[in-house]
């Protein structure tokens, strides 16, 4: 019973624990079992709960957590000002806020530069080449997933997931049944493509820092990666609806094209910013958020470029009569403000939760009842779980934190679950998160959850390959 308990404690509170990295520890209270740990618990569980019905409260995903946040902080500051404890408290979030900022800027500027390239027709134009070429709602959600599969390697899942996303919200935009399956699908591909790269997703760059995996060694997940994405995607293949997207007219520019000046650099320089994100990190150990603010730049001068083009356009006497819409118009801040704020701030307040209660002292209680007290296959599969209900990220840094003692194998199936198992729910990933912002109202919660038996069919089968192969 005692271990059930610790489990169940590692599924809820899988937190960024201050005291793993050595500092201040021994000022630090265990508060576990105290009514400061109990409330706290409490409090992230209601506040989740808010989050899961979203949809019929119509409240926004990141209130109650950012409620949360901020009073589970505040039970801890006063646990140790009773104790007359100072100093500790600014530390510690100061540690969980740094984590949050990195993970808050780099989320950002991908988010600009999908609205960026949005805004500039690209993906209206993709939409268009799709229809033109009569592509069937079976056949472009296959395209969709696979693409998702093999550029979530290189652009981590996250960044391909709102770029696949963008593509189905404008060739299905008239069958939403189409739109929430696609997304589900696209959710599990990028979710499992990145499981099987050091640049795929923030957990794998977490495992490949820390060194317990070499570059090379990530690669022996393909096999279990692509079984994690067929499984579902062929039975969720049958439930598609029949038929052709609709084709309906695009508005063209001033140029008689679809795609206004400057789509395909605009592509070219976020295709740069990942480069530079991953280099940054490879060679120079930097973190890829510095490569990605730095990409950001490139876009700030290209729009620099864009501006003096509209001025000289403007200027111009032989315009297309009638033709008033310049299409050079381009306001690098209004991408960043159309970013999805809810989203962000959503992570924000899980992190700082999460964190707040790892603070109080329940990760050392999971680590040792958990892998421990049931072995570290059946702990590295039920992490798998936790990250469906909790982000995968602060999972991730939790088993991190603990770290226990294991062979490649185990560290290789832990990647592979932490990776994919947030795709069971549609709050169990970055990806889903941001899509269920993106595509709101046609891809939600218990949409997906419609589907998450198919997805831990999946998930066991992909643990099965595994076994299989790496075993």
């Amino acid at each position: 019973m005692k271990a059930l308990v610790a489990l169940m404690t590692l599924l809820l509170v899988p937190a960024l624990s201050f005291a793993s990295d050595g500092t201040t520890t021994t000022e630090l209270l265990n508060l576990t079992h105290t009514w400061y740990g109990y409330a706290s618990v409490a409090i992230f569980v209601i506040a989740y709960l808010f989050v899961i019905f979203e949809e019929q409260l119509h409240l926004p995903k990141s209130k109650p957590v950012m409620v949360s946040a901020g009073i589970i902080w505040i039970i801890i500051a006063f646990a140790y000002s009773s104790h007359h404890i100072t100093g500790v408290i600014e530390e510690g979030i100061r540690h969980d806020f740094l984590e949050y900022a990195e993970l808050f800027f780099f989320l950002l500027v991908a988010m600009t530069y999908i609205n960026a390239m949005m805004q500039r027709g690209v993906f209206e134009a993709l939409r268009n080449w799709l229809i033109e070429r009569g592509f069937s709602y079976r056949q472009l959600f296959w395209m969709t997933g696979i693409l998702a599969f093999f550029i979530s390697p290189v652009a981590d899942n996250l960044t391909t997931a709102l770029i696949m996303c963008a593509v189905v919200l404008t060739v299905g935009k008239n069958s939403q049944k189409f739109i929430g399956i696609a997304c589900i699908n696209i959710v599990v591909a990028a979710n499992a493509g990145g499981a099987f790269s050091p640049f795929g997703d923030i957990t794998t760059l977490m495992v490949w820092q820390k060194g317990n995996v070499q570059f090379g060694q990530f690669f022996s997940l393909f096999v279990p990666s692509v079984v994690n994405f067929l499984v579902p995607a062929i039975i969720m293949n049958f439930a598609l609806p029949s038929g052709t997207p609709e084709k309906t007219s695009t508005l063209k520019y001033s140029s008689g094209r679809i795609m206004k000046p400057g789509g395909m650099t605009i592509v070219g320089l976020f295709i740069m910013t990942i480069i530079t994100a991953v280099c940054f990190h490879n060679f120079f150990h930097i973190p890829p958020v510095y490569g990605m603010m730095f990409g950001l730049a490139y876009l700030k001068l290209f729009a620099y470029y864009l501006s003096r083009r509209s001025r000289s356009w403007k200027s111009r006497a032989d315009n297309p009569p009638g033709d008033t819409a310049d299409p050079y118009k381009f306001d690098v801040f209004a991408k960043v403000a159309q970013a999805e704020w809810d989203t962000l701030f959503f992570f924000y307040g899980v992190m700082m939760s999460v964190g707040g209660l790892g603070y109080i002292g329940y990760l050392a209680m999971a680590s040792e009842a958990v892998y421990v007290g049931l072995g570290a296959t059946t702990a590295n599969i039920l992490v798998g779980f936790a990250s469906a209900i909790v982000d995968n990220i602060p999972v991730m840094f939790a088993v991190l934190s603990m770290q226990p003692d294991m062979d490649l194998f185990q560290w290789l199936l832990v990647t592979l679950t932490a990776g994919v198992g947030g795709s069971m729910l549609s709050i169990g990933s970055a990806a889903g998160v941001a899509l269920m912002g993106q595509a709101r109202g046609k891809y939600t919660f218990f949409g997906h959850l419609r589907w998450t038996p198919v997805i831990i069919l999946g998930y066991f089968a992909s643990i099965g390959a595994h076994f299989l192969i790496n075993g």
